[in-house]
């Protein structure tokens, strides 16, 4: 292992260690294990731990090919459709 590949680990055993502390002056009850799993788990993902707590944008997707925008463009008269009937079904209700 080098030494960049250390500290980084040494970076999530640190951060694990940390949500491990905060698991256990929360009301969730966790066995011993389950805390330690669920800590190593979110700091070996806390890339996307932070897109879903909103503190990090998503990184973009990549590009859709040619055949996925045709079936997008295809998709959108059946949305419209889908809300015309909607609004017949309230006007009706009415």
């Amino acid at each position: 292992m080098d030494k960049k590949s250390a500290d980084e680990y040494d970076k999530m055993l640190d951060m694990a260690d940390n949500l491990s502390q905060m698991f256990a002056k929360s009301s969730v009850e966790l066995s011993d294990s389950e805390n330690e799993e669920l800590s190593i788990f979110l700091a070996e993902h806390r890339e996307e731990v932070l897109v879903a707590l909103l503190a990090k944008k998503p990184s973009k997707a990549p590009a859709k090919k040619s055949t996925d925008k045709a079936l997008d463009t295809s998709a959108a008269p059946i949305k419209k459709t889908k809300a015309k009937t909607t609004n017949t079904k309230l006007s009706e209700a009415s």
